[in-house]
């Protein structure tokens, strides 16, 4: 379906395009196609089940030895603020390209705002 943004008056908007698209796509050509697709499906398999995903907290802290190593190690070279951007935008792109419609936003926990993107399935009418 696709990822909506929602304004304070309620009012849904369509999102069509993945943010900082150019420096997403120089990591991305940093990985190859079978890198490319296994995390695009592990990531359709994690929010599959579930109605509310925080992206932060979705790959753990340690990615030796999982689909995220590459994007770590290869996409973003080590650079470890680079890495949890690059995979922002691919649980952005995830959402956006998902079955079900999902929207977004930043959220506070325990009063401390939480640094990455926390996003939600969505049922709308139209």
């Amino acid at each position: 379906m696709a990822l909506y943004s929602i304004d304070n008056h309620g009012e849904h908007h369509k999102i069509t395009h993945i943010p900082h698209q150019s420096e997403f796509d120089a990591w991305c050509s940093r990985l190859s196609p079978i890198q490319l697709r296994t995390i695009r499906i592990e990531l359709q398999r994690m929010i599959a089940g579930d109605e509310i995903h925080t992206a932060g907290w979705m790959p753990g802290s340690d990615w030796t030895g999982t689909v995220w190593e590459p994007v770590y190690a290869n996409a973003c070279q080590y650079d470890t603020v680079a890495a949890g951007l690059c995979f922002g935008l691919f649980v952005w792109e995830a959402a956006m390209n998902h079955s079900d419609r999902w929207s977004f936003g930043r959220y506070e926990k325990d009063g401390i705002p939480i640094r990455s993107m926390t996003y939600f399935r969505i049922h709308l009418n139209s």
